[in-house]
This record gives structure tokens, C-alpha cells and sequence, in this order.
């Protein structure tokens, strides 16, 4: 689907990847739902994208909610199918870094609810308006971790595994249909998103990174060329399809990530 066709749903939209994504896809000619927890946040991203692409203030709207709250998804389905949205991009996640034994209960649970259920759940309230449309389409953001387990990351790389999965039987599912399911898989960005504990442990390992600009054209670039997948990054591109073929090989590539996670 061309930009300049999109009505795109964005969740997560002021964070890093969110809002160089909005202003790249404004500026590609879609109009924009931005989704986010905070109205002032929001509010101000919508008159930007207008201010910038010289366009009515109408073509950016925006609806603050908390996408872990079952009610709140369905009323931002409705919401969304009123205001004619032919694009879903899951890009709203939670970080989680550390050693498991580090990581509290409800923590992983908080993880596991924003990354994969939630988009799961927004999905299965918006598919019946999608299903109706001529062109439709849903990118889940996941990362190179969704397929391409790290020390340091077991439940962020759960969440992300799972949304790959959701992601690749939901396109299989509805093979034939108007919709098409796409996967995204950003290598770790350069935004807040990331703590500082994170960026030790890139440095310490060598992890090689990209900006929110970088990544939001690479998610432009998906949209358009109605891809299934789309990973970026040498060596992860490499790493994943290693990964996915004999996991084995790989396992003993990470005693430096191993040695540079913080202590428990």
C-alpha cells in the first residue's frame, strides 16, 4: 500500500521509533491515529505533523489510552474503524534487560501484556472492519531478538518471539483475504527506550546500532513494498536466518554478552 493511500493506526507514537515513524509517514503523504498514554504528548505531535506537511489538522488525529485495559482496546477499535483506518502498526512496547532471576513477576507480566497481547487483542477487535476493506494491513514491530535469543533478555525476547509467531500464523490465516500481515524487526535503536545498562552492554559487546531515523524509513519501505518480513542489520539479518536453522551453532557466540550483564 502506497503512504499517500494509509490511514495508519500508530500505538506508541511519541516514543523514539513512534514519532520519527509519524513524522516519516506524514511526510509520505498518510494520515495518522496516534495512540499514546499521554494527551499533551499527542496533542502536540498531531499539530507538528500538520504544521509540517502543510496539511488539515483533521488528517492527524490522536486517542491517549491504556492499551493494557481490554475496555480501552475496544473502545480505540471503535474508534479507529469510525475514523477509517486501513493500517495497524503495533509499535508500542516495554523494555526488559537483565538477568531473569533480576526481573520481578510483575515486570514480565507487564512485558508480556504490552508486547504480544495487547496487540493480539487490538487485532482480533479491528480485524472484522479490516476484513471489510478493499486493502488492508498490519505491521507488527518486533526486533531481531524475536527471533535471535540474547543473555540479557529472555522476557523481552519471549514477548517478541511471540509477536513473530502471532504475526507469521495470522498472515497464514488470512492468506486470500484483503489483509496482509507484515513483521518488523529493528536491531537495537538509539533511543530512551534503551537504558543506560543497555548501552554498556551494546558497547561492551559490540552491538552495533541504528537511529529512530533509520528505522522509521525502514518501516516506510515495508509498508509500501507489502513484504511479509523485514529485518535490518549485518551481522543480526545473518544471525537470525543462522538462528532459525541450526540455533546450536550459535550458542556458544555469546559468552561476551553473558560476562557484560549487570550484576544480579
Amino acid at each position: 500500500m502506497k503512504a499517500s493511500t494509509a490511514r495508519v493506526l500508530l500505538t506508541g507514537a511519541t516514543g523514539g521509533i513512534g514519532q520519527a515513524a509519524a513524522r516519516q509517514l506524514a511526510q509520505a503523504g498518510a494520515a495518522l491515529m496516534l495512540v499514546g498514554r499521554s494527551p499533551a504528548r499527542l496533542s502536540a505531535l498531531a499539530r507538528e505533523l500538520a504544521q509540517r506537511t502543510q496539511r488539515p489538522a483533521d488528517q492527524f488525529g490522536w486517542h491517549a489510552t491504556d492499551l493494557n485495559d481490554p475496555a480501552a482496546l475496544n473502545t480505540l477499535a471503535t474508534a479507529a474503524a469510525a475514523w477509517g483506518a486501513n493500517v495497524v502498526i503495533h509499535n508500542a512496547g516495554l523494555p526488559s534487560f537483565g538477568a531473569l532471576g533480576s526481573v520481578p513477576a510483575h515486570a514480565m507480566q507487564q512485558v508480556l501484556q504490552t508486547n504480544l497481547l495487547a496487540p493480539m487483542l487490538l487485532t482480533q477487535a479491528l480485524l472484522p472492519h479490516l476484513r471489510a476493506l478493499p486493502q488492508a494491513q498490519v505491521v507488527c514491530v518486533g526486533s531481531a531478538l524475536g527471533r535471535l535469543g540474547l543473555p540479557g533478555f529472555s522476557v523481552y525476547s519471549a514477548s517478541k518471539f511471540g509477536l513473530r509467531g502471532f504475526a507469521e500464523a495470522l498472515r497464514r490465516e488470512l492468506a486470500g483475504t484483503s489483509v496482509r500481515v507484515q513483521y518488523f524487526a529493528p536491531r537495537s535503536t538509539r533511543t530512551e527506550f534503551n537504558d543506560a545498562s543497555v548501552d554498556a552492554y551494546n558497547q561492551a559487546t559490540g552491538t552495533r546500532t541504528d537511529s529512530a531515523q533509520q528505522v522509521a524509513t525502514a518501516l516506510l519501505q515495508l509498508l509500501e513494498s507489502g513484504a511479509a518480513e523485514s529485518f535490518l542489520g549485518f551481522p543480526e539479518k545473518l544471525a537470525v536466518r543462522l538462528n532459525g536453522l541450526v540455533p546450536e551453532w550459535l550458542d556458544g557466540s555469546f559468552k561476551t554478552h553473558r560476562n557484560s550483564l549487570p550484576a544480579a
